[in-house]
């Protein structure tokens, strides 16, 4: 018959493995966000490479995280793995959304559901930040499309109106969604007409220089 002692031993095995499991894993979890951070700023600053060599080591932090829990669901899922799977998935389809104009799937981007939405949530935040920036740039008619993607975002996410225990907070995503939304529709509009109302005034000049003309 063994004895407490054996029995202790044992168990104290188990739970160091398990510690050394989680802090290995936070630490790629934390790795992972930040790669994901630094892509999303490098897409925002048109690095392209950059931004597409940060998602690669996200990516590799990520699974590495998922490997090493996978005998640890407890831990797998205590929140910083789903954290980083958020962050992923964010910065996967700002980078998909913003170079090819396409959002990805969760299948595609690979990550939980829940996380995924999530994650997608967060994108309109980043794509209002791209449509500022075009209009800073003179060019608001390209921030269009990701204005109407933004909508597009919202809609589906008011989709899943489940308690938080299933979604993780998406509903506080999607109120925040619906105002950055409203806000970019107006700031763009603004944009757009003063763009027109440019356009409207440097085509009269032009017509005023031309020979003959009468003012």
């Amino acid at each position: 018959m063994q004895s407490l002692n054996d029995w202790t031993r044992g168990m104290l095995e188990k739970m160091d493995a398990k510690d050394s499991a989680r802090e290995e894993a936070l630490a790629l979890s934390r790795t992972a966000i930040r790669h994901c951070s630094l892509s999303i700023r490098a897409v925002h600053k048109g690095n392209l490479e950059e931004a597409k060599n940060s998602m690669a080591e996200a990516r590799i932090s990520l699974d590495k995280a998922r490997e090493i829990l996978k005998d640890h669901p407890d831990i797998r899922y205590a929140g910083f793995v789903d954290s980083a799977e958020q962050e992923y998935a964010e910065a996967a389809n700002v980078f998909s959304i913003t170079t090819m104009r396409e959002v990805l799937s969760p299948e595609e981007i690979g990550v939980d559901l829940a996380n995924y939405l999530s994650g997608l949530g967060d994108v309109t935040g980043e794509l209002r930040r791209h449509i500022l920036d075009l209009i800073r740039e003179g060019k608001p008619k390209d921030g269009e499309y990701y204005l109407d993607t933004m909508e597009e975002i919202f809609h589906l996410l008011m989709l899943f109106d489940y308690p938080d225990a299933l979604t993780r907070g998406l509903r506080r995503k999607s109120d925040l969604a619906r105002s950055m939304l409203e806000r970019t529709r107006g700031d763009l509009t603004n944009a757009i007409e003063m763009a027109q109302v440019g356009d409207s005034l440097r085509k009269l000049e032009d017509k005023l220089k031309e020979p003959g003309s009468k003012v």
